[in-house]
């Protein structure tokens, strides 16, 4: 397989949204003031920032260093580098909140923006080097276990179908009874794969905690890097998609995930080509008399 080129660090905006639900309180409203008003952040002394967020100077720095930044200097020269030259991660606003008084065009303009945006900042904040680890462990497993529920189990369940037609079996578990029970009989060589946008949900991280530690190498699919499901996993791969109003972990997480995802398949698919190609073509046939002319 070709070797995947470097990408650029997830922007600052990306690595906050990632950040929120395991910051103090604190840290939440410095936080919150970023994503606001970035700019005003920018040209704000580490004192006047700690004054509106009603905190102290320790948690401002505290703040910077969880975001890997060495201290609040870095922040405002990241957050004018990225506000001056017009980042559309910035740019566009949060584009979070659907009104009872706006239009139908209204509210598709949003869930264009919230999409598209998922979509993007994804790609540019995801880890290459752990996609490229998850592909070769995918590639080279003995079996495949994938653990979702809810709305991640359609899209396990869509890689399972793609992984399946380049002749790569998979098992897609959404009942964690059924997931627990096929984790138990994992090992070495084999892999596990768990989808959450929160990374929270305790049916997805019960099997992958249980296949780790029968020696299968874990993968976690999430939006939040430091959730309990990221925690459980060798190799994490991060979603970047911000929930709207009454879209919580919705449409545009799931696309977020499928970009990853279609990403991995593809990837599995190159380091055999022949074999994926034989494999596409006979699936293909399979059903081509199902098709009207």
């Amino acid at each position: 397989m070709t070797a995947l080129a470097a990408t650029a660090p997830p922007s600052l905006e990306t690595r906050i949204r990632g950040l929120l639900p395991v910051l103090s309180p604190a840290q939440t409203r410095i936080a919150t003031e970023v994503l606001r008003d970035p700019g005003r952040v920018a040209s704000s002394t580490i004192g006047q920032l700690a004054a509106r967020c009603s905190t102290s100077l320790p948690s401002v720095t505290r703040f910077c260093v969880s975001l890997g930044l060495s201290g609040y200097a870095e922040l405002r020269l990241g957050l004018a580098a990225e506000t001056g030259r017009g980042s559309p991660s910035w740019e566009r606003g949060t584009g979070a909140e659907v009104g009872p008084d706006d239009s139908l065009d209204d509210v598709l303009r949003t869930l264009l923006h919230a999409d598209t945006r998922a979509l993007e900042d994804t790609v540019a904040a995801l880890d290459v080097d752990a996609l490229g680890r998850a592909v070769r462990a995918i590639s080279d497993a003995r079996r495949i276990d994938l653990y979702a529920v809810s709305g991640s189990a359609a899209v396990a369940d869509e890689l399972r179908l793609r992984l399946h037609r380049i002749g790569r079996g998979a098992n897609s578990w959404s009942d964690v009874h059924n997931a627990l029970t096929s984790a138990a009989l994992l090992g070495p060589g084999d892999v596990a794969v768990g989808i959450s946008h929160s990374g929270e949900t305790i049916e997805v991280i019960e099997p992958l905690t249980r296949a780790a530690a029968q020696g299968v190498t874990t993968v976690a699919l999430t939006n939040y890097p430091r959730s309990p499901l990221a925690q459980a996993a060798d190799i994490v791969l991060v979603t970047a998609a911000q929930d709207i109003t009454f879209r919580s972990g919705a449409l545009a997480g799931r696309h977020a995930q499928m970009i990853v995802l279609d990403a991995l398949y593809l990837g599995v698919a190159q380091r055999d080509y022949p074999l994926a190609s034989q494999a596409f073509d006979a699936t293909a046939d399979a059903v081509a008399t199902h098709r009207r002319p």
